[in-house]
């Protein structure tokens, strides 16, 4: 199982930088990110971006650029399936709640399937920048994609899909707050108070 750490497009920024390389609880949500794929595959994770400065946001791990540009999330997920053979767990990186537990689970429970998701209890009802993508995915991204669909889960008809379900994604935290991400300034203040609730708690 590979790992990879979906920066995106063009590394979105909000009060002048890039919103990975903001702290949460005194740590960049990058490494955040970074430290529980790494733990969940056992291996550096490769770093999907396309900022030309992001060599130096983690000088250990590789950085891979967008294969497609300019495709959103679902170009970033066809870069990683398409970064290295077999398997890749895929987590963007402005969730700096997501447990490395749920990840592992994640792995798991991914070999019969060509996507492997959470159960999140959003609008889309999965979480398709926190799960597992097979070499299947290649074809069936690349043909959804040429279509002009850009949707992150707009190609599942054409592979097989399992899902993580909610009561065993919720044995690893809130899910609320696993899949909880920071765009902008005051989701980041958010998550600070997030990670001070969650500390005094332990």
């Amino acid at each position: 199982m590979r790992g990879a750490v979906l920066a995106g497009g063009k590394a979105t920024r909000f009060e002048g930088r890039p919103k990975g390389l903001e702290r949460v609880g005194g740590k960049r949500i990058l490494d955040r990110v970074v430290e529980a794929v790494w733990s969940a595959t056992g291996a550096a994770p490769v770093l999907i971006a396309n900022a030309p400065e992001a060599s130096g946001w983690r000088d250990d791990l590789e950085i891979v650029p967008d294969r497609l540009a300019d495709q959103g999330s679902l170009g970033g997920i066809y870069t990683a399936v398409t970064a290295g053979p077999g398997p890749v767990l895929l987590v963007a990186w402005d969730m700096p709640f997501v447990p490395e537990t749920l990840l592992e689970a994640l792995v798991a429970g991914s070999k019969p399937y060509d996507v492997y998701l959470p159960d999140s209890g959003g609008r889309r009802g999965v979480e398709p920048l926190c799960g597992v993508y097979g070499p299947a995915c290649e074809a069936a991204i690349r043909t959804s994609l040429e279509k002009g669909d850009r949707r992150a889960i707009g190609f599942h008809d054409a592979v097989r899909v399992g899902t993580l379900p909610r009561d065993a994604v919720a044995r690893h935290g809130e899910v609320s707050h696993m899949f909880f991400n920071v765009n902008t300034a005051g989701e980041l203040s958010e998550a600070e108070d997030l990670w001070k609730k969650l500390a005094s708690s332990r």
